[in-house]
């Protein structure tokens, strides 16, 4: 049988939700025979399951771009659940594209889009299911060139060992760039090591670790990071990688028809990216200091991908993307016009970012066009202290202020969003995380009716690179426990109509440790992965006591990378990539967000 026939037969009627494996979806671009007739064939995997990666503009963008290029066929691929992995291993079946489903080792580029660090392991289980072999030193003339990108591109070193190549910084004119020189050199005849190395040699946002050796002091911290004796004798690998920006941001690729669905995913809407780019520079937030310049869409051109991708696929919801959608230079505007395009259409507009400071007081009549299904609000730290400390530009007044306006356009329920770990933070500033949630709540009496249902989402710090806080200790496990019996038992003082809802605290600590860690942590990942570890952004699947296992056979000390405060002079595992601001600004920021941090506290909460 043919692999669609197998998948058909012996995979479909086997798993749970088998519409998520079936592929040809509404607006699918690729039909059977354009695989094989394809000058290059790209493979544009997502380390999560369909749910996830249907979702994700960022796949759909490079999915649209690919497939408008003449002679390339780009398809899609996702991570099997379990159920489905246990039955391809048992089966022989490979991983397979979703959409004319071709085994996926037949690709030419094996293009991967990296967005957390817990998508490590499905990164080996992507390559491992496609029968890729997991590191790249293995891998022969046939193999497809493994390429990353995406958020965690950025500090690419824990998966060095199983990538050819990183591309650094914005998809869409790097993804161009690599499909055609691909094609040219494939023409030439040129080998899969040449063409690693022309990449290198060619782009300055392409980084190829194999090229690069890291020497350790004793105490392992880096001691150098020079060009490895695999590099060629012309070329000398650049000491710092620079970040790839589209120049053209207001024209750039859009998927003006994008897939639609078969079964429920995370995000049922069309997507518009308005802005790339943050200007409050909060110090904790990766985003904030990678995308940079900020870079917006005019009204105009965002009001045409409205109408066209409206069309073609039905959604009745449009979601406004930008990591603060509240700075749109022209929001006013925007949201007025796209009331007036699509309200008689019974089509909503989803705002993901809402700043209370900005949206709800200055744009009330928007509010009250937004679905009510409930308010999302990023507060981050209780204390007016610390939100000076890291920038986070919200008062109490502008809380309370917004929090009633949008009280009297109908929300009843809110979540808010708060972080614990900061440095200089106190024992007050955790229990104040239920108290300012508590008065919030009280707020909406002011307004009429009881309290509202507040639901405060507190996570761990996970510092990052690229931020201030990437020299910070993260603090231990047993910090994070003891502040999490703190809330509760604070809680419990009071009957309020507020829920306290807390991250887990052992993957937060995972995520501090692969967010910051060095090439050696390969080892790690490949082990975790061995022992059965996957799926490990999912409550159901996360298994720390596989990484504990994966750490003590490696010999590595997991404190090591996520306790640990990194002295300035230190050599970071990162430093090579030029992805953020330089070092020196980074550090005075740093300075300055611990300087305040360790102020005295204030009251700061209004009745």
């Amino acid at each position: 049988m043919s692999l669609r026939q197998r998948i058909s037969e012996e995979l479909l009627p086997f798993v749970q939700q088998p519409g998520q494996y079936i592929g040809h979806e509404w607006n699918q671009p690729v039909r059977p025979g354009d695989w094989e007739r394809a000058d290059v064939r790209v493979a544009l995997a997502f380390p999560d399951t369909y749910s996830i990666g249907m979702s994700h503009l960022g796949c759909q963008i490079l999915y649209a771009l690919c497939n408008q290029m003449p002679g390339v066929c780009a398809e899609r691929v996702y991570a099997p659940w379990g159920d489905a992995e246990q039955i391809m291993r048992r089966g022989d079946i490979p991983l397979f594209t979703w959409d004319t489903r071709q085994p996926a080792r037949n690709a030419h580029i094996f293009a991967v889009s990296l967005n957390y660090e817990l998508g490590f392991t499905n990164l080996l289980l992507l390559l491992d299911l496609a029968g890729i072999p997991l590191r790249g030193e293995e891998r022969a003339e046939q193999d497809p060139l493994v390429i990353v990108g995406g958020p965690q591109a950025d500090n690419p070193e824990p998966i060095a060992d199983f990538v050819d190549l990183v591309v650094i910084g914005d998809g869409e004119h790097s993804m161009v760039a690599i499909v055609e020189l691909y094609r040219r050199m494939k023409r030439e005849g040129a080998g899969r090591s040449d063409i690693v190395k022309q990449m290198a040699r060619q782009f300055e946002w392409i980084y190829a670790p194999a090229l690069y050796d890291v020497d350790y002091h004793t105490d392992g911290t880096m001691a150098a990071f020079r060009p490895s004796g695999r590099s060629p004798a012309s070329f000398t690998p650049p000491q710092r990688v620079a970040c790839c920006q589209t120049p053209d941001f207001e024209d750039a690729c859009v998927p003006l028809r994008p897939l639609v669905a078969h079964t429920e995913v995370v995000h049922d809407r069309v997507s518009i990216e308005i802005m790339r780019g943050c200007p409050q520079r909060c110090r904790f937030c990766h985003a904030g200091y990678t995308k940079r310049p900020v870079r917006a869409r005019s009204v105009d051109r965002i009001l045409e991908i409205a109408e066209r991708t409206w069309e073609a696929t039905g959604c009745e919801e449009i979601g406004l993307l930008s990591l603060n959608t509240a700075d749109y230079p022209h929001l006013a505007e925007l949201a007025g016009r796209l009331n007036d395009q699509f309200q008689e259409r019974h089509v909503s507009l989803s705002v993901p970012s809402l700043r209370v400071d900005k949206m709800l007081a200055d744009i009330p009549w928007l509010v009250s066009s937004v679905r009510k299904s409930g308010l999302t609000v990023a507060v981050e730290a209780a204390s007016l202290r610390l939100r000076n400390a890291i920038r986070k530009k919200v008062t109490d007044e502008d809380l309370f202020a917004g929090l009633k306006q949008a009280y009297a356009a109908g929300w009843n329920s809110v979540k808010l969003y708060f972080m614990c770990g900061f440095p200089g933070e106190r024992e007050q500033d955790i229990a104040d995380i239920f108290h300012l949630s508590r008065k919030l709540s009280l707020a909406k009496r002011a307004v009429g009716g009881g309290p509202a249902s507040i639901t405060a989402s507190v996570g761990w710090l996970v510092p990052k690179p690229h931020t201030p806080l990437q020299w910070a200790a993260q603090p231990h496990a047993d910090y994070f426990h003891e502040a999490r019996i703190l809330l509760r038992r604070t809680s419990e003082q009071f009957r309020s109509a507020v829920r306290i809802k807390t991250h887990k605290v052992e993957r937060s600590i995972l995520e501090g440790v692969l967010s910051r860690g060095d090439r050696r942590l390969s080892g790690v990942i490949e082990a975790a992965y061995r022992l059965g570890a996957r799926m490990d952004g999912w409550d159901e699947c996360f298994r720390f006591d596989l990484w504990q296992k994966a750490f003590e056979q490696t010999g590595l000390d997991p404190a090591f990378y996520a306790h640990r405060e990194r002295p300035v002079s230190e050599i970071l595992p990162w430093d090579h990539i030029a992805s953020g601001p330089d070092r020196a600004y980074l550090r005075q920021q740093y300075d300055d967000l611990v300087a305040r941090a360790f102020q005295p506290a204030q009251a700061e909460h209004p009745q």
